[in-house]
């Protein structure tokens, strides 16, 4: 069935917190600023709201769009403390893995992401893959049992172990896997001649992640 998440949860949740889950990944400060006005609307087979806990569990084929924005998974559990922050936790979808899709800021390009469980605090704007996980941005991609991204100092740290460990630290041979494309490959303009100053500019990819 289709459920208006505006009408149906303003009791207990304000409507753009809720899509901070789908903003995961996909950074804050890159995501479209234009789907925090859109309107949020979710798919799912069941949906379960506990007022007094401030708990809402929505199961089966769920998904979730607000304008470019799109989450879909089997299970996403939204919750809410005292001072009114979300956390929401997507478990799950098709082979297991929740995904995300959402368009960047200014540029034709889109963040997607997936993993066996994706978590989201609204409060620190900080966002975490478990397990399988997956980042990609243009050409660019991570790749790691782990990815964590804090939206305030957009920095990623991914990590071959499933909580943020490192995975030769249990005794495993998993390794943390990037790709990172050359400005030539994205289709910037050759460097200058011989001689000649080269301005400094970031990436337009994916930021350095860290590994461990």
């Amino acid at each position: 069935m289709t459920i208006s998440i505006t009408t149906l949860l303003r009791r207990t949740i304000p409507a753009a917190s809720l899509v901070l889950l789908g903003a995961t990944a996909s950074a804050p400060a890159l995501a479209e600023r234009a789907d925090r006005e859109k309107p949020v609307n979710l798919e799912a087979d069941r949906i379960t709201v506990d007022d007094a806990k401030k708990v809402q569990v929505f199961e089966g084929n769920v998904q979730l769009a607000q304008g470019t924005l799109l989450i879909r998974t089997e299970r996403l559990v939204v919750t809410q403390d005292a001072e009114g922050f979300q956390k929401g936790i997507a478990y799950g979808g098709a082979g297991g893995l929740a995904r995300f899709r959402q368009k960047r800021e200014g540029r034709d390009e889109f963040v997607d992401g997936e993993a066996e469980r994706i978590e989201y605090e609204s409060k620190a704007e900080k966002a975490e893959f478990f397990v399988r996980a997956m980042v990609k941005s243009g050409l660019d991609e991570v790749r790691g049992q782990f990815i964590s991204y804090d939206g305030k100092t957009e920095r990623y740290l991914v990590t071959s172990g499933p909580d943020g460990t490192s995975a030769a630290a249990a005794g495993k041979t998993d390794r943390v896997r990037a790709v990172i494309q050359s400005k030539a490959a994205k289709g910037t303009p050759p460097a200058p001649a011989k001689g000649v100053a080269i301005p400094l500019a970031p990436a337009g990819g994916l930021a350095n992640p860290r590994t461990e």
